[in-house]
């Protein structure tokens, strides 16, 4: 009977002497929480998707009620929850402006020319490490889904055409396919811009025309069309400043490759996903 007896009175010793110790020590070391905090959390979608540019909602709610972060940070709540920490804040509420994951390439299986026959993992970062992927053009999209793979809103998918493809209505902004995307083809854009360069090639423009039947030039004709004085060659490649665009839409008709479109004609173009 001893036997059993000694290691209980022993282990239950030693459980209430480690207690005690945690008990103190939370007394000691407690730490006092700003209140608003844990109601700036408590609004939040518990999403932890990174797009309002902390780690963690717990992250943001502790900087939006230390001040540190404005109230509109959060790109999956949008503007309702905006309102309510703007709310708890005691400010006014700023106007969220909804981004989303745009693939600004149009090189897809019939468009891109390919240098080999990819046999590997389903990866575009695996594709990338042999000899910058399949495609002649370094710069586009690999289309093996590793954007889709990493978003947690099922919001981007790779169509029949060999092109990764965003649903608008899904996205949230969080940005978690523009930082795996090893070909840096992905951006986040105001999804009210709907006019874009659909090209991310840094070649020169006969390079181009030799690997991407789709692909920009830096021809400079765009440029010469806008109204806007919003497009520019940066890098042998046509740039857009969509602060100043207003989708007018003037410099389409005139791209001789086909490369800037509007958003809406490229979705209706596309496979469905």
């Amino acid at each position: 009977m001893r036997d059993i007896l000694y290691p209980l009175a022993i282990l239950g010793g030693m459980g209430f002497l480690f207690g005690a110790i945690l008990a103190y020590a939370s007394q000691k070391f407690h730490v006092e929480v700003n209140p608003k905090q844990q109601e700036v959390r408590d609004v939040l979608p518990g999403a932890n998707c990174g797009g309002c540019g902390f780690a963690s909602c717990d992250a943001y709610a502790q900087a939006a009620a230390e001040g540190k972060a404005g109230t509109n940070r959060c790109v999956v709540g949008g503007r309702a929850v905006a309102e309510k920490v703007a709310a708890i804040m005691g400010t006014e509420v700023v106007e969220v402006t909804k981004k989303t994951a745009r693939v600004i390439c149009k090189g897809t299986n019939d468009n891109a020319v390919k240098k080999y026959k990819y046999h590997g993992i389903e990866d575009c970062r695996a594709a990338n490490a042999l000899a910058g992927g399949d495609k002649d053009c370094q710069y586009g999209c690999l289309g093996l889904g590793t954007c889709e793979k990493v978003c947690p809103f099922d919001a981007i998918h790779v169509t029949s055409e060999g092109i990764a493809q965003c649903d608008e209505e899904k996205c949230t902004g969080c940005g978690a396919c523009v930082d795996a995307c090893p070909k840096d083809v992905i951006k986040l854009i105001d999804i009210n811009k709907r006019v874009s360069v659909f090209c991310n090639n840094h070649d020169k423009g006969k390079r181009v025309r030799q690997i991407c039947g789709v692909g920009c030039i830096a021809c400079g004709i765009c440029v010469r069309q806008c109204p806007e004085n919003v497009i520019a060659i940066d890098n042998d490649l046509a740039v857009i400043n969509y602060d100043g665009c207003t989708n007018c839409g003037a410099c389409i008709p005139k791209c001789p490759q086909r490369t800037i479109s509007n958003l809406d004609e490229i979705i209706s173009e596309v496979a469905v996903f």
